[in-house]
This record gives C-alpha cells, sequence and structure tokens, in this order.
C-alpha cells in the first residue's frame, strides 16, 4: 500500500513537472537582478594583487546561482548557493567554504549593486552585521566589497575584490 501511494505521489508530481517544464518559475526581473555576476572570473584584490578565481552559474533550472571560488592560497576553496525567496522578497545566500566556516546573507539590488547583510553577531560584547556589496560597473568587471559593520559605521573591510571576465 505504501509503495503505490508513493508512486502515485510520483506520478503527480512528475506530471505536474512535465506539464511546467516549458515555464520559467525564476524569470522575473527580481529573479534576474544578480545574473550581472554569473560568468568566470579571475579576482584580484584592491592592489591588483591574484586572489582566486570564481566560476558562477545559473542551476536548477535557473531558480538557483551557484558560485565555487577557489583561492590563490593553495588548498582553500568555497561555494555560495544564492536565490530569490520570492516569500521574503530578498535574496539570500549561503556560504560553505572547507574551512568548516559559513556565512548567510540576505539584501536586495539596488541600482548596479547587491546589498546582502547577515543578521547581527556578537564580538567583545559588540554587535556587528556583515555586508557584502557587489556592484557591476560599466566596463563588465564586478567589484566584491566585504564590510563588517559596527551599527551603520564600517569597521573593518574584510575583502575588497575585483571580478575580471575570463
Amino acid at each position: 500500500m505504501k509503495f503505490f501511494l508513493a508512486l502515485n505521489v510520483f506520478l503527480i508530481c512528475f506530471s505536474a513537472w512535465a506539464q511546467e517544464d516549458r515555464a520559467c518559475n525564476c524569470c522575473s526581473e527580481d529573479h534576474l537582478a544578480f545574473d550581472f555576476w554569473i560568468g568566470n572570473w579571475e579576482v584580484s584584490n584592491a592592489r591588483g594583487v591574484a586572489a582566486g578565481k570564481s566560476s558562477i552559474v545559473r542551476e536548477e533550472r535557473g531558480c538557483v546561482i551557484r558560485e565555487k571560488w577557489t583561492s590563490v592560497k593553495l588548498g582553500y576553496t568555497g561555494t555560495s548557493l544564492n536565490f530569490y525567496n520570492g516569500i521574503t522578497k530578498q535574496w539570500e545566500q549561503l556560504w560553505v567554504d572547507n574551512a568548516g566556516t559559513f556565512l548567510k546573507l540576505k539584501g536586495n539590488r539596488v541600482g548596479d549593486s547587491m546589498i546582502l547583510s547577515s543578521d547581527e553577531f556578537v564580538k567583545d560584547g559588540k554587535n556587528y552585521k556583515n555586508r557584502i556589496t557587489w556592484t557591476r560597473n560599466k566596463d563588465g568587471t564586478v567589484r566584491q566589497l566585504w564590510e563588517v559593520l559596527d551599527g551603520d559605521e564600517v569597521d573593518t573591510i574584510l575583502f575588497d575584490g575585483l571580478y575580471t571576465r575570463k
């Protein structure tokens, strides 16, 4: 009985998927707001020194943007999953690296910039927040600026990088 119930659920889901195969669930203007970051990139820091390489592609029928990062620092890699959450009307990012660290961000595009921030966290008794801004430049490059905020003030810049297409 469980087998037939599971089979029926599968067939219903497959049928619905097959009917929607031509529909694009993630093609709204909001869903496409981060497309300027898609590509294969060489990344340098603010001094022009190579920082790493990043491959950014659309997956899951266009509903997810996946980043695969490889640092020039030997052995350091990471990945992020980025998607537009239609319920909260915000972009979300989950970054995870091979050192076991992670970062969760959310926000939206403002002009030519995608601005995503973390929830507040406490360090040394003070409240901080991560803010990462990706800005599409007129020459086709993308600047990524990672700031740590103390309230509304920038406390630290963790990364200031330039993405240049390969």
